[in-house]
């Protein structure tokens, strides 16, 4: 992954939908850190930290369609 990072930071400053995909996984981050800090979930929160998690792995997966589609491009 470290071999990665200069094309996801290139991706990120120059491809408006993996900069938002990137933004949704960061604020899904943060959201799910806050819900597992507390001591007790109720219904609700347990349900909304899968959602998190889905969602999450949702925008992890098109960021990776969208870096392998710029290393195929690069590789062209």
């Amino acid at each position: 992954m470290a071999d990665s990072e200069p094309l996801i930071e290139r991706l990120a400053a120059e491809n408006h939908e993996f900069r938002k995909l990137r933004e949704e996984h960061r604020k899904y981050e943060e959201e799910l850190a806050t819900l597992n800090s507390r001591g007790f979930l109720s219904a609700d929160q347990q349900w909304r930290v899968s959602e998190l998690k889905k969602l999450k792995l949702i925008a992890k997966d098109r960021m990776e369609v969208i870096v392998r589609q710029a290393r195929a491009g690069a590789h062209a």
